[in-house]
């Protein structure tokens, strides 16, 4: 049987760099130009075309796209899980777009907070250790007194201080979702980063799970979203719709749902279900 050939990134020399563009520290993100070309036997496949965007501090976007819009991999570069082919991109005001892997996995660390569609909690340890782990790979040593401050903490800001002892298994998927934001705020980081948070919730733990986004983002902290499902885009502020690696749309979203409206309603409608 032939083999599928494998997509390779194609890296530049070096990040070419976006005419007439200022850095500005005003901005969590400022992508200048942004290009990711894989290579497939003898095809490029441009995954990135192009993109061009800034983010500031306290905003929450999503961003949207069918299958093979580009949508993964402009969020993997943003997190810092791989580098443009060209273009510039600064975090924090630092150019992080032609970064080695050790470099990037400090950026990660400590200015990135990742969410997933899966959970990805270690199944034989609590929610309290769960959130613990990133600190043991903080390059700034916390000592164990204040990890489980820490922790305590973000499960506290979740809604899940009273279940720190609890295994995943004895948690919901809603609270292990939840278990899964406290970690990635632990590090305190610049920007929390979410790939299809609510992919394996059902409707009514979805609208929780976006109603403590909401409270987070409420208290400043910038978030990005991807998602396939306008339902849940419709939770937060600015809605970004990539189609063929270039940006389709880029707008504020009109008529934004506010999740504990969204719930009541919901639980009002269980209420008349249940009484008729």
């Amino acid at each position: 049987m032939r083999k599928t050939p494998r997509l390779r990134p194609i890296r530049s020399a070096a990040a070419s760099r976006a005419t007439n563009f200022t850095v500005q520290t005003n901005f969590v993100i400022q992508l200048a130009d942004i290009h990711k070309i894989y290579r497939t036997g003898e095809v490029d496949v441009h995954a990135v075309r192009g993109v061009s965007l800034d983010i500031a501090p306290g905003e929450f976007v999503a961003i949207m796209g069918s299958s093979g819009s580009g949508k993964s991999t402009l969020m993997n570069m943003i997190g810092c899980l791989d580098r443009p082919t060209n273009g510039s991109y600064f975090l924090d005001g630092l150019d992080v777009s032609t970064l080695d892997r050790d470099a990037r996995a400090k950026i990660r660390n400590d200015k990135i907070g990742f969410v997933f569609q899966g959970f990805n909690l270690l199944s034989r340890t609590t929610a309290q250790e769960n959130v613990e782990m990133p600190m043991l790979y903080n390059h700034h040593r916390v000592s164990s007194t204040e990890q489980k401050e820490r922790a305590a903490k973000s499960l506290e800001l979740v809604g899940l201080a009273d279940r720190a002892d609890h295994k995943p298994n004895q948690l919901s998927g809603g609270q292990q979702q939840r278990v899964a934001i406290a970690r990635a705020l632990v590090n305190q980081p610049s920007l929390l980063l979410a790939d299809e948070p609510t992919g394996n919730l059902d409707s009514q733990t979805s609208i929780e799970i976006m109603g403590v986004f909401q409270k987070l983002n409420d208290a400043g902290i910038t978030i990005i979203m991807v998602t396939h499902e306008l339902d849940v885009a419709r939770y937060t502020k600015r809605m970004i719709i990539l189609r063929d690696g270039k940006v389709l749309t880029d707008e504020k979203v009109a008529d934004r749902l506010n999740a504990e409206v969204e719930l009541k309603k919901l639980r009002q409608a269980q209420e008349a279900v249940k009484l008729a």
